[in-house]
């Protein structure tokens, strides 16, 4: 049986951005019920022109799959992006799925966000995540709260825009200058993992300012940086 039909960003990117759409799909397999699978994707709404992310199980082993599952909980479903999902089973049913989010707008007077992006809507990035719990039992995993916010600040996928000798420091696939539209990258670097203790999540921040490299004119330059955020499991209840 099919679990579920995602439909492909048409586009290729996220606009207003520049970066092209990264991995659509990811898969867990409980560790303590056996049978118990877990999917998570990224599903692009082409009379809205934005994507959601879902979820949908399986409790017999993939012979079926439940309906798939709005996950992310945004007041702006229609005009907003998430996408990029990930997700992991740990022991005890605990399921963690989660995602790239742009719900809330650009913060303002941050050194670290494009200025020209100060305040705009669905353009930065977070980090969001939704707690699911399994018993066991036919229903499978249930969600656990809403979603979580996992990232202290949010950060800019257009950045750096510094250049450093004349040369650009963007990440652009084909090492391009200036970039051709969409063809910036943020990389497919998402990991998440479940211990008896806490959850952990591996993803990209453009927010830290570069320590050693000066950019022409001054200031920092603002790299890519792999971030990972610690959650203890009690944070979503004892009985997480």
């Amino acid at each position: 049986m099919v679990a579920a039909s995602p439909i492909e960003n048409s586009l290729g990117y996220f606009p207003p951005t520049n970066f092209r759409d990264g991995i659509l799909e990811n898969f867990a397999a409980s560790p303590t019920f056996s049978g118990h699978l877990y999917l998570t994707y990224e599903n692009w709404d082409p009379a809205a022109s934005h994507s959601d992310v879902y979820f949908t199980q399986s409790t017999d082993g993939g012979a079926t799959w439940s309906t798939p599952a709005l996950v992310n909980d945004d007041a702006n479903t229609g005009s907003t992006d998430q996408f990029q999902p990930s997700v992991a089973a740990g022991h005890s049913g605990a399921v963690a799925a989660p995602f790239y989010d742009r719900r809330a707008n650009c913060p303002t007077g941050d050194p670290s966000i494009i200025q020209a992006h100060w305040g705009d809507a669905n353009t930065c990035i977070d980090v969001s995540l939704q707690a699911y719990k399994d018993l066991g039992g036919a229903a499978g995993a249930v969600p656990v709260g809403g979603n979580v916010r996992l990232t202290q600040f949010a950060w800019d996928p257009d950045q750096p825009e510094q250049k450093v000798d004349g040369i650009s420091q963007y990440p652009c696939a084909g090492h391009r200058d200036p970039c051709p539209v969409g063809r910036g990258f943020i990389g497919d670097y998402f990991g998440l993992a479940i211990s008896n203790d806490n959850v952990y999540a591996l993803f990209v921040s453009t927010h830290y300012p570069s320590e050693d490299v000066s950019a022409d004119g001054g200031g920092p330059v603002y790299y890519q940086q792999q971030v990972l955020a610690t959650v203890p499991r009690t944070s979503f209840g004892t009985g997480y």
